[in-house]
């Protein structure tokens, strides 16, 4: 059970949320409700002795020198969630939605947000019962947070627009009815908490840095069987070599690759002295995104656990502090940073596989990897038309690392001036690992058929590889048979996709 109060969450805790493998609950802890009440009472004190407050008694944004008569106050947050209903684009799928609802409440447990204990439990009703808001992917610039896909989420807890339940899309309000929960009213100043705040590009952070981390190892371990299949020399990934160089996630690389390729090795002489880049410097190149990992954890976590919306409202010191907090410029720098790590995976792979494909460079293997025989040979075309798509894909997550936060855009009548375009970041992240998980899949499929046809030449036998790379070719092959005869790939490549995706293959253990 994951409990949701101001202690700090993991990314691990919001992906084993999104993909509803942890059941979540609020603390019904003394203190912690006791906080969170704590901001609200101040807020209804401050209206009763008519203090102005940003987004309760002003309009929004440029709006905000405009005073909201008293009477109108209580009308404010429903035009707020009403006027944002303009999302545009694809939806959000459910996965993506629970972590988006498991951010944007762990921002509000944090106790500055001014939310009643009812708005939070009403969060904890859609995550138990998994009802989840449609929400549409674009129309977010990052600042003031995630107002127009968030809006989508407020209006969902008004009992209003659509939602994810049981497999289909429904109106809320039939939902809602058909389980028994009365729709809420906000207060003054909730629909700020729940719109004005990185949830979205946050949510979507922590789902990308959880699929990032399998993908270095798993290009780890393709690396390490394209190495055999093209008779590399493991001696590039010795210890003393990268001893003096001494970045942990290069070094953790090595180790990985050292740990495959231990047995098994092709004699001296069939191999060059140096192999091509894509090999000799592959930890160099996962060693990049290895060691920014850790880094790229502490910015995503730090906007996961903080009060990101605006104003703050200090309950127990009775203070409201107007910022920027929703400014998501953090998340932005990371996904920038994760994509163009991630890309390079895929510019990595695709190069690997290209050495494996053609006779100039493969050392011996047959033209596209094709295993066909005798005259069947000659209109046998192996994993050709594969490589073509795999730089395709490669060229397409390139494309994308173009960094969406130098794109800041000047909107809403120059209030919101300088934008941090994190969501848009995050999406493409989100884009260049499903290309990239494609060019993987791609290279596994490949690897494996180099492997195994060099053990069908008899330059590697199958009792002298290591258990790990013999165990994830027998379980390919479960469902992927040795390439003879010319076939339609693509089932075999989306299968792979999702083995990716779920993380089917157990990879070097816990880091």
């Amino acid at each position: 059970m994951i409990t949701f109060d101001s202690t700090p969450l993991t990314i691990e805790d919001i992906v084993a949320i999104a993909l509803q493998q942890q059941p979540v609950q609020l603390s019904q802890a003394a203190e912690f409700q006791q906080r969170i009440a704590e901001g609200s009472d101040f807020l209804d004190k401050l209206l009763v002795e008519d203090g102005e407050i940003y987004g309760v008694t002003t309009g929004y944004g440029d709006s905000c020198t405009v005073t909201i008569p008293s009477h109108l106050v209580p009308d404010l947050p429903k035009h707020l969630y009403t006027f944002h209903g303009c999302g545009l684009g694809a939806m959000l799928s459910p996965t993506m939605v629970r972590a988006v609802l498991a951010a944007r409440l762990s921002s509000l447990c944090q106790g500055f947000s001014g939310v009643s204990p009812q708005l939070l439990l009403q969060f904890e009703r859609l995550l138990q019962h998994d009802i989840m808001p449609v929400i549409p992917e674009e129309g977010s610039v990052g600042a003031s947070g995630d107002l127009t896909p968030l809006s989508y989420v407020a209006a969902v807890l008004c009992g209003e627009r659509e939602v994810y339940y049981q497999g289909d899309i429904r109106p809320t309000a039939e939902v809602f009815l058909e389980l028994g929960i009365d729709p809420i009213t906000l207060r003054p100043k909730e629909g700020l908490a729940i719109m004005n705040g990185t949830a979205v590009m946050t949510g979507l952070a922590c789902m990308a840095y959880a699929r990032a981390q399998y993908l270095s190892k798993l290009t780890t371990r393709i690396t390490a069987m394209c190495s055999l299949a093209i008779k590399g020399n493991a001696h590039h990934f010795d210890e003393l070599l990268f001893s003096v160089k001494p970045h942990p996630g290069q070094q953790r690389v090595a180790a990985w690759l050292r740990q495959d390729l231990h047995v098994g090795e092709p004699p001296r002489n069939s191999r060059r002295l140096q192999d091509r880049y894509s090999l000799r410097c592959a930890p160099h190149v996962i060693g990049v995104q290895e060691d920014a990992l850790p880094w790229l954890r502490q910015l995503i976590e730090n906007e996961l656990n903080s009060s990101n919306d605006n104003p703050i409202i200090d309950g127990s010191g009775e203070h409201v502090l107007h910022g920027g907090h929703f400014y998501g410029g953090h998340i932005a720098l990371a996904m920038d940073t994760l994509k163009n790590t991630v890309a390079n995976l895929a510019d990595l792979l695709d190069r690997q596989m290209a050495q494996m494909m053609d006779t100039k460079f493969n050392h011996g293997l047959p033209a596209n990897l094709s295993g066909a025989q005798g005259e069947r040979q000659a209109i046998n075309h192996g994993f050709k038309a594969v490589q073509i798509g795999t730089s395709a894909w490669t060229a397409e997550a390139l494309k994308q690392t173009m960094p969406a936060s130098v794109f800041s855009r000047s909107t809403e009548c120059h209030n919101q001036d300088k934008v941090s375009m994190g969501t848009i970041a995050a999406r493409d992240c989100l884009r260049v690992l499903q290309l990239t998980e494609q060019v993987a899949s791609a290279a596994l499929l490949a690897s494996c058929q180099g492997v195994e046809l060099r053990i069908r030449q008899r330059e590697l036998s199958a009792e002298t590889l290591s258990p790990a790379i013999a165990d994830i070719i027998d379980q390919v092959r479960s469902y992927s048979p040795f390439l003879e005869e010319d076939r339609a790939l693509d089932a075999e490549l989306r299968h792979t996709v999702t083995a990716i995706q779920t993380e089917t293959w157990p990879l070097y253990g816990a880091q």
